[in-house]
């Protein structure tokens, strides 16, 4: 039966395209077809399963971290340049994971090798005292990101656990609220109903925390993204008590979500209202987003934002930072800030270069390059009425499974993720690497080419064939 769909509006800053008309897919026709995949993959990628298995003796799971693991075993990557990649079995693979955004200048970026290499050779790698370098780096993010003041982490964990830190040593208070579903690295309040169970959540009106048992979260309340008045009634109740309202502007562990017309300009005026202080959790947008992030480029200012990923070039570097009066904790004692590594002259010298070389024209191109193949993809789409529309943010790209708009994590979690799995184990299959967890999002890099995203497009093109046949 032939569907035909009304559009929600989202915010102009961000891409959606819904299909004018969809059909379902056969799920047993699937079903085989993903079993031929998974022979497939085991057939070709056999030093993998035995590197993972060697691996497995040493790292639990075999990988540095659990993301990186499934079953039966992911891909192993001997080396990488721009925009590829070379597995242990001696096969090329293009990368459209990019390391989450942190690849975003491509692999062994020739200004990031120059810069750190210069640093390796001539400056050092760590001082643990001031220096010149953290201070031009710290003054060039200041004005790319509109920052007051910021200071440099390893991690984008590090740099919302501090954000939270600071935010409740401004309110004095102790409470946070964070989007169901959302993922903010490791710090443990930020560990609440992290992709939980629908089962153990409660309804969709009135989210439950779900609070894994290793955690020690304090007071989290959860609300959904997209819904001002699951906001609103939250701050009504306890806003006297909340410091900190964490948030991705746009969604990007879930696919990609973005934010309907408006909204974020909503979330802005009901914490001022109330006094809580807005994090955007800027770990995954940051210049993925564009040239000075999503906050930017969506016309809404937080009070304080986070970084990581982008802006190191591949390197390990994080930061916090915004509004001087929040920022002011760390002046004046209220809250201490520490770090050993911080702003090292080494991924310094990587940051430097990443910031001359993600110019507004090496960015632009990038998404203009996304755009044109995500108009592709919205072609097969249409041609073959697939249940499936693609999202986009700045040089980031979905295909979602759905035939319909997904504002939050309850309709993310009524996608169809057989045909997620399939979509992206067909990727794999055929030399595209994006990242595993049924939430498929690719990233152009500044190395990429429109003769590497028709590799995407050709394989999307066979796999929607394959699926209608």
């Amino acid at each position: 039966m032939t569907q035909t769909l009304d559009t929600t509006k989202a915010d102009p800053g961000t891409r959606r395209r819904l299909p004018g008309r969809s059909r379902p897919v056969d799920p047993t026709h699937v079903a085989r077809l993903l079993a031929a995949e998974w022979e497939r993959f085991t057939a070709w990628s056999p030093a993998s399963g035995e590197h993972n298995r060697r691996a497995s003796t040493s790292l639990p799971l075999g990988v540095t971290s659990s993301f990186q693991h499934w079953e039966p075993y992911p891909i192993s990557v001997a080396s990488a340049r721009g925009a590829w990649l070379t597995d242990v079995d001696g096969h090329r693979l293009l990368d459209l994971s990019m390391g989450f955004g942190a690849m975003l200048v491509g692999h062994l970026n020739p200004v990031v090798v120059e810069h750190v290499t210069e640093a390796l050779t001539h400056t050092g790698t760590l001082f643990v005292t001031p220096s010149p370098q953290a201070t031009e780096m710290a003054e060039r993010f200041q004005q790319r990101f509109g920052l007051d003041l910021l200071r440099f982490t390893n991690s984008g964990t590090e740099s919302l656990m501090y954000a939270i830190r600071c935010a409740r040593a401004y309110t004095g208070r102790k409470a946070i609220i964070k989007i169901e579903g959302g993922y903010h690295g490791g710090y443990d309040p930020l560990q609440v109903s992290v992709k939980p169970d629908l089962a153990d959540i409660g309804p969709a009106d009135a989210p439950v925390p779900e609070i894994p048992f290793d955690v020690e979260a304090g007071t989290v309340h959860v609300i959904a993204y997209n819904d001002l008045g699951q906001l609103e009634r939250v701050l009504a109740e306890h806003g006297r008590d909340v410091a900190a309202l964490v948030i991705e502007p746009v969604i990007e562990n879930l696919s990609i979500v973005v934010p309907d017309e408006g909204y974020l300009a909503g979330v802005r005026a009901a914490c001022d209202e109330h006094g809580v202080v807005l994090i955007f959790d800027e770990v995954k947008t940051g210049l993925t987003a564009g040239y000075a992030g999503a906050a930017q480029r969506l016309g809404v200012q937080p009070d304080l934002i986070t970084l990581a990923k982008s802006i190191g070039g591949g390197l390990p570097l994080a930061a916090f930072g915004g509004k001087r009066e929040v920022m002011e904790v760390v002046v004046d004692g209220r809250m201490a800030h520490f770090g050993t590594y911080n702003g090292n002259p080494l991924v310094m010298a990587a940051a430097r270069a990443v910031d001359e070389v993600c110019t507004h024209e090496a960015l632009d191109a990038a998404e203009a390059m996304n755009n044109r193949a995500m108009d592709a993809l919205d072609e097969i789409i249409a041609a073959h009425e697939l249940p499936a529309h693609t999202v986009g943010l700045g040089v980031k790209g979905c295909v979602t499974w759905s035939a319909t708009p997904v504002r939050n994590y309850r309709d993310y979690k009524a996608t169809d993720f057989g045909l997620a799995e399939l979509s992206w184990l067909w990727g794999v299959n055929r030399g595209v690497l994006t990242p595993p967890g049924l939430d498929e999002q690719w990233l152009v890099s500044l190395a990429h080419t429109d003769d590497d995203m028709a590799v995407l497009v050709d394989h999307f093109r066979a796999l929607a064939e394959a699926l209608r046949a």
